[in-house]
């Protein structure tokens, strides 16, 4: 309840301190759901992410009441002090984990269960997403772009070599990150139509793996006997994350690369292109390991017989829409 309070505060309110208080409620609901393992990576991840938090929302409250000083505005769509714009940046970049603020998302996000995972990645980007599209046409284009390039490339490099998947699924958000961000101050709708296809697309993996117990590619080689109707799904929505063009994760990349076009940005576009293959590589692997590998030596691995479990009608949904909706796509466009 409080982190639905929080968010809603957050996006709904039009002045400084009210979407500080919002944004203060999410962190500290968002806390014990973190800790609640009791378990030691736990208390960690909870740390970690108490401190980054308190230091992100420090910085937006000093960036708001420099600019109410210069300017006797408290208003959020009337930040003009180049100061407070710069500081606010860095605030959004620490809420969100944005490079070069990335490094405790990943941390944070291994130390959590895959359902508070799932908040993390997708409830909590919302309300400094929000921000951020308020403010856009105050920010910098050009700090906007050099952090949004190096999102993009560091979400590629550094999930290569994960062999957890949370924190895969750590690296792909900072990766699409990027991909929003680089629009933000040329559409900033198109932003918000990436968050949202995210926010599905990611929602479907993580509750699949939370159903089938994956946490690592080891247990997801031996899993695919548990749901094979649901492991096979599960590997079409990761290849719809990585941006495959007949399925829903390509919308959001084709319209971004159109519109950088037309802004006459086309290295900008190209670059941002070509990182996105680096995730794809490793989306690529999570399916391989899916649906068509079998351990080196099973005598090591326990078996995993097949179980008559019901997969949870939302699940199901999730991964039809995260898997069918590029079709629709002249409908999302009339609607937005």
């Amino acid at each position: 309840m409080s982190l639905l309070l929080g968010t809603t505060i957050t996006v709904s309110s039009n002045h400084w301190m009210m979407a500080w208080t919002g944004l203060e409620i999410n962190t500290l609901a968002i806390i014990p759901l973190i800790s609640k393992s009791h378990h030691p990576r736990a208390i960690e991840a909870a740390t970690k992410y108490f401190l980054t938090q308190a230091a992100a929302s420090t910085l937006l409250l000093f960036s708001s009441m420099t600019n109410a000083w210069f300017t006797g505005q408290w208003d959020i769509t009337q930040l003009t002090h180049p100061t407070s714009c710069l500081l606010l940046t860095t605030a959004v970049s620490i809420k969100l984990g944005l490079t070069p603020f990335h490094f405790w998302f990943p941390e944070v996000l291994q130390g959590s269960s895959m359902t508070t995972g799932l908040l993390l990645a997708t409830l909590m980007k919302f309300p400094p997403t929000a921000l951020l599209i308020l403010t856009s046409p105050s920010l910098n284009p050009t700090l906007l772009t050099t952090m949004a390039i190096a999102s993009a490339a560091l979400g590629g490099w550094m999930g290569l070599n994960q062999t957890q998947i949370r924190k895969v699924l750590a690296f792909s958000s900072i990766s699409h990150l990027g991909w929003m961000t680089i629009i933000l101050l040329y559409n900033p709708k198109l932003t918000l139509l990436t968050f949202y296809l995210y926010c599905l697309m990611t929602s479907a993996i993580f509750l699949a793996l939370n159903t089938t117990k994956i946490t690592n590619l080891a247990t997801m080689m031996t899993a695919w006997t548990k749901i094979p109707p649901l492991t096979t799904t599960l590997m079409l929505a990761l290849l719809s994350l990585a941006g495959l063009p007949p399925l829903t994760g390509f919308l959001p990349k084709w319209l971004i690369i159109q519109e950088l076009t037309k802004q006459e940005m086309t290295p900008v576009a190209t670059t941002i292109a070509l990182l996105s293959l680096l995730g794809l590589f490793f989306y690529l692997r999570l399916a391989y390991c899916a649906t068509i590998t079998l351990p080196t030596n099973s005598s090591n691995h326990m078996k995993h017989w097949q179980t008559n479990k019901s997969v949870h009608i939302l699940i199901t949904t999730l991964i039809s829409l995260s898997i069918l909706l590029l079709p629709l796509s002249p409908m999302i466009f009339t609607t937005t």
